[in-house]
């Protein structure tokens, strides 16, 4: 492989001395490393493009971006898995700030959020929101219950029942909703069209807020390969999918560094796999050491928006409940899928099974031993399990 030239490191310049750094920084480094070890190697680049931008150091940057466009034309990986093990040492010498441990600070912090339409069919009651640098909230619930109500609430979007000193991100009281809707990332489920050329509209953002001249074009190079954006660079908004359009959004919002990012639906046109990935990479993002943010989603995909967020809140006809993780002791909730009837399940559970529900095509069962002791039983009795989850932390439990 043609290696790119790298760019000449005064190191010795940059980093006087090693310093100490923060246990979640050696963690991912850690991550990095056992990441590239096992050919998880996209993963690995992405997640190496956030540690280097973190450091805020320009030229590691500017490096860190040709690294990671070497793997797209990469024919032996063994000079790429080296250069990325010396960035890995270069970042595990500098000192690198973690932003997400003062956990006394919220970015948003209300007791009650509401929301009443002048037709009077639809009224949100006051939710209580509370959101630190690193947090990601979850909003779940059917359709027309107010989940979108919320966001655009807390957006900026909609007149509700919100103030000024809900927000600490904010400065003072003149030009409030003005101020919150340009200090708020929010993407909406249906992302409002763009013209020209999806690089080009990149560029105005970061100019916009403002980055100039050389910071413009390596904070512009940096989100288009982080996001995997790089191939559609020069392209409309006619000429990429829907999904791709979603992460042109949270592109364009890294480059203004909002500190809370809010997302109505960004799972609603992506597959599996994209799911997977804009999950994760949110989490990532979250939880950046330097620029942290507090991160806002609804999405249907209950399960899935679990595996990521600190917190779910459940809204059903305009009333907010968040997931209750206290359980009492000795007290489960399960979901199973099988061909068993209710009397067979009722028969192998016997007196462990409080109480057994068919919710559209899944048995729901109260139990009061844990899962090992629910399935022993079941297998016991040769019933088949198709589907077997605990769903006693879930929000699913309320719907």
């Amino acid at each position: 492989m043609q290696r790119v030239d790298r760019i000449n490191l005064k190191i010795g310049v940059l980093i006087p001395e090693r310093f100490e750094i923060s246990s979640m920084v050696q963690q991912r480094i850690q991550e990095i490393s056992s990441w590239l070890k096992h050919g998880d190697y996209d993963l690995a680049r992405r997640r190496l493009l956030d540690l280097v931008y973190d450091t805020d150091q320009k030229e590691w940057l500017m490096e860190t971006i040709l690294w990671s466009k070497e793997f797209q034309e990469a024919k032996n990986l063994d000079n790429w898995l080296q250069h990325a093990k010396e960035i890995l040492e270069r970042c595990n010498g500098f000192q690198q700030h973690d932003n997400t441990k003062k956990s006394d600070v919220f970015l948003i912090q209300s007791e009650g959020i509401s929301k009443t339409y002048f037709n009077g069919f639809f009224s949100l009651k006051p939710i209580a929101v509370h959101l630190q640098p690193g947090e990601i909230i979850g909003v779940v619930g059917e359709n027309g219950n107010g989940k979108t109500t919320l966001l655009r609430s807390i957006a900026g979007q909609l007149e509700s029942g919100i103030k000024p000193s809900n927000f600490s991100y904010l400065k003072g009281d003149e030009f409030f909703f003005y101020d919150l809707k340009y200090s708020t990332g929010f993407i909406p489920q249906r992302i409002p069209r763009w013209y020209g050329k999806l690089r080009d509209n990149l560029h105005f953002t970061a100019a916009t807020h403002g980055l100039k001249g050389a910071q413009n074009d390596l904070m512009v190079d940096f989100v288009l390969e982080r996001f995997g954006l790089s191939k559609f660079a020069n392209l409309k908004w006619t000429q990429i999918s829907s999904g791709y359009r979603t992460r042109f959004e949270i592109a364009r919002l890294i480059l203004q560094r909002p500190p809370v990012l809010i997302l109505d639906e960004p799972l609603a046109n992506l597959d599996i796999i994209a799911q997977q990935t804009l999950l994760q990479d949110l989490r990532f993002i979250a939880r950046s050491t330097r620029h942290p943010m507090g991160v806002l989603l609804t999405s249907q995909q209950l399960f899935e928006v679990e595996k990521v967020a600190d917190r779910v809140l459940f809204i059903q006809k305009g009333i907010g409940k968040y997931n209750d993780t206290s359980v009492t002791e000795g007290f489960h909730v399960f979901e199973i899928e099988t061909t068993a009837s209710r009397e067979q399940l009722e028969s192998a559970l016997g007196e462990n099974a409080t109480r057994i529900r068919y919710n559209g095509g899944i048995f729901e069962i109260e139990a009061a031993g844990d899962e090992q002791k629910c399935l022993e039983l079941l297998v016991n009795q040769k019933l088949p399990v198709h589907y077997f989850r605990n769903i006693t932390h879930s929000a699913k439990r309320y719907f």
